[in-house]
């Protein structure tokens, strides 16, 4: 596996932030956000990584051996289907997309939910579309449960894949 680096998301990530809303990393996520959201996520995401392990983080993702950031990975705590389970995200920017990094930082961050400790179940809720982030959450590990109605962003019902990941269960990734 491409081997990365997770970063406790910093203050210093808003660029990467800005960098990640173009409209190729949004297309199957209601597109780039204003200002003022990116504003709003950057405090969130910052607040997530400060916070217990067990309530999530997010991650930079950067090449290991340096500091070049290639994206983002988290997880987070949700309800779903009348159980606590963790929700994992994540976005590789398009140049450094086909290298397996997506996979690698899922798999990271996998482990790092296994160790925070809290829910037993990850899940990933890509759209039916998106064919390349339901192809890197088979390739890390991931069971595929079925289509759902997911709700990204608020207020726009989203056709998706549920895929789980038994945190207890090893090992990650092929």
């Amino acid at each position: 596996m491409t081997p990365i680096t997770l970063t406790p998301w910093s203050p210093n990530d808003l660029p990467l932030l800005h960098h990640s809303n173009s409209p190729a990393m949004t297309a199957h996520t209601g597109g780039p956000e204003d200002d003022e959201k990116l504003t709003a996520r950057q405090q969130r995401y910052v607040a997530l990584s400060q916070r217990d392990a067990t309530e999530g983080r997010m991650f930079r993702v950067s090449l290991e051996g340096t500091d070049e950031p290639v994206g983002s990975v988290g997880y987070w705590p949700r309800e779903w289907q009348g159980k606590q389970v963790y929700e994992t995200g994540y976005g590789i920017l398009p140049e450094f997309q086909g290298r397996g990094l997506a996979v690698a930082a899922i798999v990271a961050v996998a482990q790092a939910a296994r160790e925070a400790g809290g829910p037993r179940e990850l899940h990933a809720y890509p759209s039916v579309d998106n064919a390349a982030s339901n192809v890197v959450l088979r390739k890390a590990g991931f069971r595929l449960l079925g289509e759902v109605e997911f709700e990204y962003p608020p207020g726009h019902l989203l056709r998706s894949n549920d895929w789980c990941l038994d945190l207890e269960e090893q090992p990650l990734g092929e």
